[in-house]
């Protein structure tokens, strides 16, 4: 049987199939526009984290690093009391659209961006920021150059941000409803032709998605190294 699923479905990926296409086109769609907006909100925090002192700054990166262990299915049900009919955003009719499904991997993924970004931006010696602000550069100027310098690690955060959300279903399938040809993404669809005991198209897209995530782990090593190479 596993053969003859092996088999079926290495026909489908030659094939491109119209179903399997639309399914990885949903999930692409999803996953990079989360990724965008958690970069926009993560990016820009971790900087300011990272670059100044204020009280409760321990306690902002406890909480950080906390919710990076934060449950899909917590998220699924929190968001989801909020965008229900019953909820404070039910009039917008958000539940079970691309956007509610965006909206759950935003929150999954922002503690993500902006944890590895202090991290990186962290490593960049002081020396940068005193030689900037010595030359005349506000504090914003400052944040830029140290952003420049730890370009490669911030560009890793969020590749490991999009491999998170990517190969995540809990949200998608709370929030999103796996609802064919709208927000059916290639976790969902998986988990679907399992219930139903056909595992022809549940392959093919797990070979999809290694591969996404064999790329995307290529990418995050090939910064590393870029990283390691530039402390030499």
């Amino acid at each position: 049987m596993i053969l003859d699923s092996l088999h079926s479905a290495f026909l489908l990926l030659v094939s491109w199939d119209a179903e399997m296409i639309e399914i990885v086109a949903v999930s692409l769609r999803v996953s990079c526009a989360s990724t965008l907006v958690a970069a926009l909100v993560g990016v820009p925090s971790g900087v300011v984290i990272a670059l100044n002192r204020f009280p409760g700054k321990r306690l902002c990166l406890t909480v950080l690093n906390t919710l990076l262990a934060l449950p899909t299915v917590v998220i699924g049900l929190l968001v989801y009391s909020f965008i229900s009919r019953r909820g404070v955003f039910g009039p917008l009719e958000l539940l079970y659209t691309q956007k509610a499904i965006i909206i759950g991997q935003v929150i999954l993924i922002i503690p993500v961006v902006t944890t590895l970004t202090i991290a990186a931006i962290s490593r960049i010696d002081r020396r940068y920021r005193r030689t900037a602000l010595t030359l005349g550069a506000t504090s914003v100027q400052m944040g830029w150059v140290i952003l420049k310098e730890a370009r490669f690690g911030v560009m890793a955060a969020v590749i490991a941000a999009f491999g998170r959300v990517i190969a995540e279903v809990g949200i998608s399938m709370m929030l999103g409803g796996n609802a064919k040809g709208f927000t059916r993404t290639m976790t969902t669809a998986m988990a679907l032709e399992y219930d139903k005991g056909e595992f022809v198209l549940a392959i093919a897209l797990g070979a999809i998605l290694l591969t996404f995530a064999f790329s995307i782990n290529l990418m995050f090593h090939f910064l590393q190294g870029r990283i390691r190479g530039d402390d030499v």
